[in-house]
């Protein structure tokens, strides 16, 4: 047997043991998320690291805008974007909402 064949085999071998077990576990179950009520010093805290990362994103997309990356309008729209997330994350007193890309079933 070449070296060739015995590597294919090899790795046809790992890849089958690899798999096979994947099919034969279910899914784990999802964790049940609770109600959170954050304290206003939470929210604050909350809102000031936000208020952080919006203001290291403006300056990133700044510098693009300055080095010919992204046109001024792009620009222009990635902050207006960043904008409204942070207005979405206040109304929702900086609670994500992480459902809201949950796969439906199809029936």
């Amino acid at each position: 047997m070449s070296w060739k064949s015995a590597a294919a085999a090899l790795v046809l071998a790992v890849s089958l043991l690899g798999v096979t077990p994947a099919f034969a576990e279910e899914p784990p179950a999802k964790a049940e998320e609770k109600a959170v009520q954050l304290t206003e010093e939470q929210k604050q805290e909350l809102a000031e690291m936000h208020k952080n990362m919006i203001e290291g994103k403006r300056a990133l997309i700044a510098k693009y805008v300055e080095y010919g990356m992204i046109t001024k309008e792009k620009g222009d729209k990635i902050m207006a974007h960043m904008e409204e997330r942070y207005t979405k994350m206040e109304e929702n007193n900086f609670i994500p909402k992480w459902d809201h890309h949950k796969k439906r079933d199809c029936k």
